[in-house]
């Protein structure tokens, strides 16, 4: 009894900070900053309160109903529905990786770039091909050193994770009182005026949503923690609401602070690739430290990519490979070597992401607009993995009455399935319409198309190829009851 007592200690504000650090990043600030300006503000709160808030409820009454199953999606899926849709899950979450494996090579050539020339003139005036080649030759050796079972990096990014944190906070506090503190003026004209921060929900508007919902994602991530709560069912959600609190209040600060830094009617081409350095770079300047804090940052992300890097590759494929069912995976995906590395599916991994990373770059000739690119893919991507959340969540609402859970979000059957069906066609919503390119980054019309047809086929084939593997797997089992092996 003890024992038990002793692994339920975690308090709202434990799980709201775990939370926190999981889910949140300058990046976020930054990225959505530059599609939509101040009129950001608001489009925070809005979707805090109407997509943020039931997520992590959801997520919560999820993990504490499985919580043996140790939180994954589809495991969740595996005992509300069935194998099938669970490998569908399992396939999805492991296949959105695939585009954040691509950038990231992106993301460490940017840091070192920074800190060592001091400047965005790499994101300017770099060919497109050749950094993706060099992209690719940086993704090999980290599949080589993952494959090797190399765990230095993951030290050091846990390291430079807090960092990185730490900095994101640093970035609001110093940005925010910047014009008090070092009398520096204020870019952005009638930041004073409610209008300035009033979207206009046209189709661009609507476009730019995914990006949002990118940011906000991941919560699945705390679900192991709901049953470790001294009182899950009323401490979790009240460290949710507080993590809502603080990821808005870090979301609104850092938008005014980006607002005092730049000017949010005439924002740099490049501020999705280079805006966090320059950032940090004017505030230097600001508090008369030059480039120290954009050292310090680009040190910092650098590790913190590599580190993630490294863990993606290996983390995510272990997750779909570890339990496989023979009758939807190939066995020989599966084949491990020596040092327990699934050979066969790293070399699923290096055929996709290198595909991803040169092939665009024949179509995508700046270096700016295929980082654009690319993280907007990213954007339209990784949030499909969240609809398995929202499905397992409208199935679970279907079958409460065969299920305990020690946090119940919603009691009422019919309730909890219309929150999760909204959350489930928002998510969806915001995928599609994020396939339309941003005018940023296209410069003629061939290359709106170009893009475009990219944004369909890539998700598109992404799954897809999940559907082609129990295939594969039938095929293999007829051929070894035919041959008796």
């Amino acid at each position: 009894m003890a024992t038990e007592t002793s692994q339920k200690q975690l308090r709202w504000y434990n799980i709201a900070l775990l939370a926190f650090v999981a889910v949140w990043g300058l990046g976020n600030v930054v990225n959505n900053f530059y599609n939509q300006g101040l009129t950001v503000v608001v489009s925070w709160i809005l979707i805090m309160i109407l997509y943020f808030v039931p997520y992590t409820l959801m997520v919560g009454q999820l993990g504490a109903t499985f919580a043996t199953e140790g939180g994954g999606v589809s495991s969740w899926i595996q005992n509300l529905s069935g194998k099938r849709l669970a490998f569908f899950a399992a396939w999805t979450y492991w296949v959105v990786h695939v585009p954040y494996l691509s950038q990231k090579p992106q993301t460490i050539l940017i840091a070192f770039s920074w800190l060592f020339q001091s400047n965005g003139s790499f994101v300017k005036t770099a060919n497109a091909l050749v950094v993706q080649l060099l992209c690719l030759v940086l993704f090999f050796i980290f599949l080589w050193m993952s494959s090797r079972g190399i765990t230095t990096l993951n030290r050091l990014g846990s390291i430079a994770g807090s960092a990185m944190f730490v900095l994101s906070i640093l970035f609001i506090i110093l940005g925010v009182s910047a014009p008090m503190m070092t009398g520096s003026s204020i870019a952005t004209a009638h930041m004073d005026q409610l209008s300035s921060y009033i979207p206009k929900f046209d189709l661009n508007y609507l476009t730019t949503i995914a990006m949002l919902v990118f940011a906000v994602g991941g919560a699945e991530k705390i679900s192991p923690y709901v049953n470790k709560t001294h009182d899950p069912a009323k401490e979790f959600p009240k460290g949710m609401i507080a993590l809502a609190i603080m990821v808005a209040v870090s979301a609104v600060l850092g938008s005014f602070a980006m607002g005092m830094i730049f000017d949010a009617h005439h924002l740099p081409a490049d501020l999705y690739a280079n805006g966090a350095y320059m950032a940090f770079q004017r505030l230097g300047a600001f508090y008369h430290v030059g480039n120290l804090f954009m050292w310090i940052y680009a040190i910092a992300n650098a590790m913190a990519s590599m580190a993630a890097l490294a863990v993606s590759i290996d983390a995510p494929l272990r997750m779909l490979l570890e339990d496989a069912d023979p009758h939807f995976v190939p066995k020989a995906l599966s084949k491990k070597n020596k040092r327990g590395v699934y050979t066969n599916g790293y070399l699923m991994t290096a055929i996709l992401v290198g595909i991803i990373i040169v092939l665009p770059a024949l179509g995508i000739k700046g270096m700016n607009d295929f980082y654009g690119w690319l993280l907007n893919l990213n954007a339209i991507v990784m949030p499909m993995r969240y609809l398995f959340v929202f499905l397992a969540y409208m199935l679970l609402s279907r079958q409460l009455d065969k299920f305990h859970s020690t946090y119940m979000f919603m009691k009422h059957k019919t309730g909890g399935f219309i929150v999760g069906l909204w959350c489930f066609l928002f998510t969806a919503f915001a995928c599609v319409l994020g396939m339309i390119p941003k005018g940023a980054f296209v410069h003629s019309v061939a290359g709106w198309w170009f893009q475009f047809g990219l944004n369909i086929v890539t998700p598109i084939g992404l799954l897809a190829l999940g559907l082609l593997l129990p295939l594969i797997a039938r095929r293999h089992e007829i051929a070894e009851d035919i041959t008796g092996k």
